[in-house]
């Protein structure tokens, strides 16, 4: 090979030079500055919801919210551990939800669509196409601290077991103020949620791989091709179920603190 050659497959191994702040004229930022500004809202009221203990089981209906779901500490008030009680009490400073709070964050930060939304918005691993970004070199997920979006699949197994719970918790909700069956607007409301987030991690793209994504023959693997079909027509929709799921978490717990704390009423179909 030519030293003229050489030095080319040299330079195209390289990433782009922008020697500019940025090439583009439009408002690039506005989308990052949203992501983050719609992030940063709903890890502040979750964090504080995680923290405060009040408000969050309606015992004469058997609501109860999504972050302190599954509620295993003798901190938690009566009727709320659906699980019964194997951990003691809990210093102020240990959310109640703590069991899998952890595994649900780390979930949501590493899912593919969450790192392109904040690898853009707050790490600036390219801010946008045609952007001069602020590191020296590119490492990608090689090493610290990204090389951790590599546990993915694995909180992936968590976050389906914690979609069992929360559906677990929408069936026992179904509860009358006779202790039979009861139908309201909290109902509803937990119900929905539940399938939302139901439809979120099923539309993860490790659960895409996991269905199918190994298969060399879907023709000799019918069912699983089957499944990996479904699971791709979610995933085609992650994005949205990503944002509209934290939609749902934050006004599922909203709507069973205003009951829990008397301020509203829950209005019953049935019972």
């Amino acid at each position: 090979m030519s030293a003229q050659a050489d030095s080319a497959v040299g330079r195209a191994s390289e990433r782009a030079r922008i020697a500019e702040r940025t090439l583009r004229t439009d408002r690039w930022w506005l989308p990052p500055l949203v992501t983050t500004l719609g992030l940063a809202a709903f890890v502040i009221y979750a964090t504080i919801r995680s923290f405060v203990r009040t408000a969050y089981w309606v015992p004469e209906y058997h609501y109860l919210t999504p972050f302190y779901s599954p509620c295993l500490s003798t901190s938690c008030v009566p009727g709320s551990s659906h699980f019964g009680t194997p951990i003691g009490d809990l210093p102020g400073f240990v959310p109640l939800g703590f069991v899998v709070l952890p595994f649900l964050l780390g979930f949501r930060l590493t899912c593919y669509y969450y790192r392109k939304a904040y690898y853009r918005s707050v790490w600036f691993s390219p801010p946008a196409c045609a952007v001069a970004e602020p590191h020296a070199k590119y490492t990608g997920e090689t090493r610290l601290p990204l090389i951790v979006q590599n546990v993915h699949r694995y909180f992936f197994y968590f976050a389906t077991i914690v979609s069992l719970i929360n559906t677990y918790d929408a069936i026992v909700a179904f509860h009358g103020r006779t202790g039979g069956f009861g139908f309201g607007l909290g109902n509803i409301i937990l119900l929905g949620n539940v399938v939302l987030l139901w439809a979120y991690t099923l539309s993860c793209h490790s659960c895409r791989h996991i269905t199918g994504g190994r298969l060399k023959h879907f023709s000799r693997h019918p069912v699983r091709y089957w499944m990996w079909t479904q699971v791709t027509k979610l995933n085609n929709r992650h994005m949205q179920l990503a944002w509209t799921t934290l939609g749902t978490l934050v006004l599922t717990d909203l709507y069973v603190m205003l009951v829990a704390s008397g301020a509203i009423a829950d209005p019953r179909f049935v019972n």
